[in-house]
């Protein structure tokens, strides 16, 4: 059994404008010790999936419908009591920016302690000993005196690092990382992937990587999952995705990647805009800036084809190529 069951997952925004089909039928399996990349544009939906199995929504998301299991435990409609007791214990979750995800007001011991006492039965020293212990594994130097300091006296990687310990203080099954590099430097970017990518193999869990670096996905990741307008569009193992891409998008984002022999060759973006969510398409949600888009992809959804055994894709290009493939055998 899959640690995470996510299936056929809808959810969305209402607004005075209208409703915004944030995720719109995400499905997808997470097993134990595996990392899951998944990779997209911004509004792209990734977050709001996170978001979503961990039930964090504001006030005007909602899941609509699907459902998400936690080792076998129904987690949509489970309500807030059952949540407490799954946040922190089984997933935790790293957000974006760590400057605003820390409290300005309280010291980093005592926002540790608080999710450790909330989250497990320690008493007060046993949790401030926990905390220490916690900011020693993510390399923070003299945790101790670090205990009774605030967030604005550390350097955006060494908050990164605290996010990371505090996430961790729990021992999770499942740890999300929401973009866990995007305002940090490269060094410090490399040094943060290297350290969660040594905890995850002391430690054991799963870790879901929402990211739009490519970089990062190729560096961490088992399997991916490829987001556009809320929706899988590909999904497969890191190799099928790099070295074999079935989806015009994820081919796109390939392009855009900058290689290291491109000769001061300009790169090749994605031309267009993103979807309105508002307004969503009868057909592909990408047909409007694909330069292969044929009539039936601005008529009709395609569904996810399975590739092979490791890879399904939902684009058009690939039952063309099915279809042309079996007339050839024919003739």
């Amino acid at each position: 059994m899959a640690l995470l069951e996510v299936k056929d997952l809808h959810t969305s925004f209402y607004t005075p404008a209208g409703e915004v089909k944030a995720v719109n039928g995400v499905s997808f399996n997470l097993d134990h010790g595996k990392v899951l990349g998944i990779v997209g544009e911004s509004g792209s939906g990734k977050s709001v999936t996170a978001y979503s199995v961990m039930q964090i929504l504001e006030k005007t998301g909602k899941i609509v419908s699907g459902s998400i299991k936690c080792d076998g435990q129904e987690l949509v409609g489970a309500g807030e009591k059952v949540m407490k007791t799954v946040r922190g214990n089984k997933i935790s979750i790293i957000f974006q920016d760590p400057m605003t995800s820390l409290n300005p007001t309280y010291t980093i011991g005592h926002q540790l302690m608080e999710a450790i006492l909330l989250h497990t039965n320690r008493n007060k020293k046993q949790a401030r000993e926990r905390a220490v212990e916690m900011l020693r594994l993510v390399n923070i130097n003299e945790p101790e005196k670090r205990m009774n300091q605030y967030p604005f006296e550390f350097s955006g990687g060494m908050r990164q690092r605290i996010m990371i310990a505090m996430a961790l203080a729990c021992e999770p099954d499942i740890l999300i990382a929401d973009e866990p590099t995007t305002a940090l430097d490269v060094t410090i970017q490399a040094q943060i992937l290297e350290l969660m990518q040594q905890l995850q193999k002391e430690l054991g869990m799963a870790i879901i990587m929402i990211t739009h670096d490519l970089g990062v996905v190729a560096q961490m990741c088992d399997e991916v999952i490829v987001m556009y307008a809320g929706s899988i569009c590909e999904q497969g193992t890191a190799d099928e995705i790099f070295y074999n891409p079935k989806h015009e998008y994820t081919k796109g984002l390939m392009r855009s990647i900058p290689t290291v022999d491109s000769d001061g060759s300009k790169l090749q973006p994605i031309t267009g805009t993103p979807i309105d969510l508002l307004n969503m398409p009868k057909g592909c949600p990408f047909a409007p800036r694909c330069d292969a888009a044929m009539k039936i992809c601005l008529r009709e959804r395609c569904e996810r084809m399975q590739i092979n055994e490791w890879h399904q894709a939902a684009c058009w290009m690939n039952v063309k190529e099915a279809m042309e493939k079996e007339g050839g055998e024919e003739e």
